[in-house]
């Protein structure tokens, strides 16, 4: 069955009318379930080869792979955690099949960048010391520091050789486009880890840290999806973009729940980026606002004592009162815009581009 066939609205509960229980559903609603059930499409055509792949890793490496990705508690049980949204792969797939090409010939792309993102988690899990994702201890908190990072490193390698041996006609070019991609998102990792030692970011680094650090795997997704589909290199290119404005909205998001997401639905702790007063997109556009509510919030940020629980939620009214709340928002909004422009301008099957468009508008207006 096609993407086109499981994602079909007529599926689904049309705007206005009930959900069976008796609730009005609204137009958004209704694109949370269409992204939601193309997400979990996803999901089942590519975890098979996701599992085949990491199969691969040597035991003692799977042992935290396996934990990461929620297919085994510690002890090695097999169960079904909370593997995350898999957005990366659900784009990698569409984009494709935007470009007229196959879900099956985009797998290893969906696949590798997948890896990519877990390898990154692992990583930032340890740089940032947090102790919880995704409902679960950090793999790091369970099989130590060491471990941890050398099974994302595992991860990185094997997104490459799932790439190269999967001989599809796009595998070497699209290696080379993934590589890039894995410098900038590390190159982003080390500006965002360097930032929290500086009290003079600013705004313009802060959206580059940002691009570099999510933008460039969230494009690399559509761009490799869209090769691995048989895109003429204009298509490839809009869709490249449309990943990459669409990284930038979706990070924008990511640091507004991670002053204000419930925990509940984010599986990480309140305040968890204002603990570690990290200089998020909101904090810095804050910062620097010029506000008497960004000074205060400053005079907070340069101390070195672990903030109270009352100064944490301070120092999230404070970011709210100097405006950057609802400009991180509004400029989540305008990137969505952009990047539905080049989703556009990509002119592939429109019943593709549809169920892009609404993973991207999900992705902006998400609760986790």
């Amino acid at each position: 069955m096609t993407t086109l066939e499981r994602l079909d609205p007529a599926d689904s509960p049309p705007s206005g009318t009930t959900d069976g229980t008796g609730a009005t559903t609204s137009g958004d609603a209704m694109n949370r379930v269409l992204a939601q059930r193309a997400l979990g499409w996803s999901r089942d055509q590519v975890e098979p080869a996701l599992r085949a792949a990491v199969g691969k890793l040597p035991l003692a490496t799977q042992r935290i792979t396996n934990y990461h990705f929620g297919w085994e508690d510690e002890d090695g049980t097999p169960t079904r955690a909370d593997g995350g949204k898999a957005l990366r792969p659900a784009l990698a797939l569409l984009a494709s099949q935007a470009v007229g090409g196959t879900t099956a010939a985009a797998v290893p792309a969906a696949v590798a960048v997948e890896l990519v993102h877990n390898f990154s988690l692992l990583h930032d899990d340890v740089m940032d010391c947090d102790t919880t994702r995704r409902h679960r201890a950090t793999a790091w908190t369970v099989f130590g520091l060491g471990p941890a990072i050398l099974a994302g490193d595992a991860l990185l390698s094997l997104a490459f050789d799932v790439l190269v041996s999967s001989g599809e006609p796009a595998a070497d070019d699209g290696a080379k486009v993934l590589g890039q991609a894995v410098q900038e998102l590390v190159e982003g990792q080390l500006a965002d880890a360097h930032f929290e030692i500086r009290n003079d970011v600013t705004l313009s680094e802060c959206l580059r840290m940002a691009q570099l650090k999510t933008g460039a795997l969230l494009g690399c997704s559509t761009a490799l999806g869209a090769m691995f589909g048989g895109g003429r290199s204009e298509q490839v290119d809009h869709l490249r973009l449309f990943g990459e404005d669409l990284g930038l909205a979706y990070q924008y998001v990511d640091d507004l729940l991670g002053i204000w997401g419930d925990p509940r639905v984010t599986g990480k702790p309140v305040h968890s980026d204002l603990r570690r007063r990290k200089k998020s997109l909101p904090v810095i556009a804050a910062l620097t606002s010029g506000t008497a509510a960004g000074q205060e919030l400053a005079a907070l940020y340069q101390g070195s004592r672990d903030l109270t629980d009352a100064e944490l939620v301070r120092a999230a009214g404070l970011i709210d009162e100097a405006g950057a709340k609802a400009q991180s928002q509004a400029q989540a909004d305008a990137l969505l815009t952009a990047a539905l422009g080049e989703l556009r301008s990509a002119s592939g099957a429109v019943g593709a581009a549809d169920d892009l468009e609404r993973l991207a508008r999900w992705a902006t207006r998400r609760d986790r």
